[in-house]
């Protein structure tokens, strides 16, 4: 799978020892094993003000994070940079970590989110429920045709969070 254009990053963050919370990490992981090419892939547990020096170097990031609530199989919307930060704990939100981005890098990426939906967090659990597990299929050829067609602003509009819908797309990629 190869991909040209823009330098895009794929970044999945959460848990994947709490269920469902690894959701962000297995798409990553399965980008990987596709052998995505002209596309970077990364994961962590969670989201750093540190991270926005190495987004910085991107012109399109994509966050992706396990959603409880959010509509099934999964949403996808463009960041807003918050140039709010928390110092409550060692995480930050994509939009804090994007504006931070810019006012320090003086980057300008275009961000956005795919929630894929889950439903088991919390428990030690290191497999995704059967449900999420459908889901991630659905995302993973949601995120390939994403970043073949470049069409991230569309798809905002086609599947955004507010949109009230997920995507009932076909989980097969296009060839």
């Amino acid at each position: 799978m190869n991909y040209v254009g823009p330098h895009i990053l794929v970044y999945g963050y959460g848990n994947p020892g709490r269920g469902d919370d690894g959701l962000g990490p297995a798409l990553v992981e399965a980008l990987e094993q596709l052998g995505a090419t002209g596309l970077d892939c990364e994961s962590d547990y969670q989201l750093a003000i540190e991270d926005a020096a190495s987004l910085a170097k991107y012109d399109v990031v994509v966050f992706v994070d396990a959603d409880a609530k959010g509509p099934a199989p999964f949403w996808f919307d463009r960041v807003q940079p918050n140039r709010e930060l928390s110092f409550s704990s060692h995480s930050a939100s994509p939009g804090q970590v994007v504006g931070l981005a810019r006012e320090m890098f003086g980057a300008q990426v275009k961000a956005y989110t795919l929630g894929i939906r889950g439903y088991h967090f919390g428990e030690l659990n290191e497999s995704l429920s059967e449900q999420a597990r459908s889901n991630l299929a659905l995302a993973l050829a949601f995120a390939q045709r994403a970043v073949r067609e470049q069409q991230f602003d569309e798809y905002t509009r086609q599947f955004g969070i507010d949109s009230g819908r997920g995507c009932a797309c076909d989980p097969q990629p296009e060839a």
